[in-house]
């Protein structure tokens, strides 16, 4: 990048020409002058007047498309500071943080979608019963809730690996906590023999509680759990009961085994009476 001070100030642009010149408002360049985004060539130590110069128009212009392409203006910083291959790194970290964002405002869509076309929420049966004890062999993440197919794709594949060679019985649970926010702990597991004896490498025993619980079943892609989940802890709230963490998800027919719409996942939550305190 040129100095500035090697450019001759017959030379210069004034704020109002240099804005129309790289489709920006004069605010706007004030304020990417005060966040230290895009500094002038000069300042009038009198007037206060800012000065632009003519190759500046470059990264104005980057500027300008950035912020249609609504990246953030720290990203812009840094990716005008940048040299390639970092800044080339920077735009696709921010490609890959757009793509993640479609993704779940596609989920949205369709659960909008399908809530529009049904006329309200779809029924689910919720059902009560005694949830046995389980010892399960976990594999654990923290995620947060835009991060939580990622992470559980990523848990399987390592808890599968774990499990190489050792017996398990389906399905693989998936272990949540209540209230969905950055930085939870999930865990998933599997069911096998010889639970008395230590994990498998890389993997640890986890012992999920019997006790009174509701449950139901979601049939349909992931993203629609929602639904179901609305129903359960619903019906939990409307019986008089509490939920105690974690909620289980149990995969009965999953990806690889049936087209989305034929996803199969069992939800349970173990559940305690108002007065009670939680196991």
């Amino acid at each position: 990048m040129r100095d500035p001070d090697d450019v001759p100030r017959d030379d210069l642009l004034t704020i109002g020409r240099f804005a129309r010149l790289c489709r920006l408002s004069v605010k706007q360049l004030r304020h990417y002058d005060d966040t230290g985004l895009l500094t002038p060539a000069r300042v009038d130590p009198a007037t206060g007047y800012r000065y632009y110069a003519p190759h500046q128009a470059r990264d104005a212009l980057t500027v300008a498309l950035l912020r249609e392409l609504d990246v953030p203006l720290a990203v812009i910083g840094a990716t005008l500071a940048a040299a390639e291959p970092e800044r080339a790194r920077l735009l696709r970290a921010e490609r890959d943080r757009v793509a993640e964002r479609i993704t779940r405002d596609r989920a949205r869509l369709e659960l909008l979608e399908r809530l529009a076309d049904g006329g309200g929420l779809p029924g689910y049966e919720i059902t009560s019963g005694r949830e046995p004890q389980r010892r399960l062999v976990v594999v654990r993440a923290v995620a947060g809730p835009g991060e939580l197919a990622e992470r559980i794709g990523a848990c399987v594949g390592r808890l599968l690996e774990g499990l190489d060679g050792t017996p398990w019985r389906p399905p693989l649970w998936g272990l949540f906590p209540l209230d969905l926010a950055e930085g939870m702990r999930i865990a998933i597991g599997a069911e096998t023999a010889g639970t008395e004896q230590g994990a498998p490498a890389g993997l640890e025993r986890e012992t999920l509680p019997a006790g009174p619980a509701l449950e139901t079943v979601h049939h349909g892609p992931y993203a629609q759990l929602p639904f179901a989940y609305h129903a359960l802890l619903a019906a939990v709230h409307e019986r008089g009961l509490r939920p105690l963490a974690p909620v289980r998800e149990a995969y009965l027919v999953g990806p690889g085994e049936a087209p989305a719409e034929e996803w199969t996942t069992r939800l349970v939550v173990r559940v305690a009476e108002r007065a009670e305190e939680a196991a």
